[in-house]
């Protein structure tokens, strides 16, 4: 809980202080396009990844192998297609990171291990 006080603190600050650095090196016009430029970019590639991964869920449930590469990678999604429709520059930037497939393989693993580490505290329970 102390992590999303701090999230919903510190990052809108952050935004506001690197808009305001980019409105004063580069101008206001630029940068307001630029925000558009990376909300629109963020919903063409969140859609474009999104129906990939569920292709290669659908794929992995029919061929009945378990989905859990497909479901991180849709998390992984969503997650950094929201991020990439909130304006500011931090957040468009984690936003790529999650989206992009070259970089969310670096990121997977740090999930797994949070899961696994869950799971082993009992936090998460998973039935069958």
């Amino acid at each position: 809980m102390r992590w999303i006080l701090l999230f919903l603190i510190a990052i809108p600050a952050l935004e506001i202080a690197l808009i305001i650095l980019s409105g004063q090196a580069i101008g206001i016009v630029p940068t307001i396009f630029f925000i558009f430029l990376t909300g629109i970019l963020g919903a063409f590639f969140a859609k474009k990844q999104g129906l990939r991964t569920l292709r290669n869920l659908q794929t992995q449930m029919g061929s009945q192998q378990p989905p859990g590469d497909a479901v991180v990678d849709g998390v992984c999604i969503l997650i950094g297609g929201i991020f990439l429709l909130i304006p500011g520059f931090f957040t468009d930037l984690l936003g790529l990171v999650l989206l992009l497939p070259f970089t969310r393989k670096w990121i997977k693993p740090l999930i797994y291990r949070w899961i696994r580490r869950r799971m082993n505290n009992g936090s998460v329970i998973i039935y069958r």
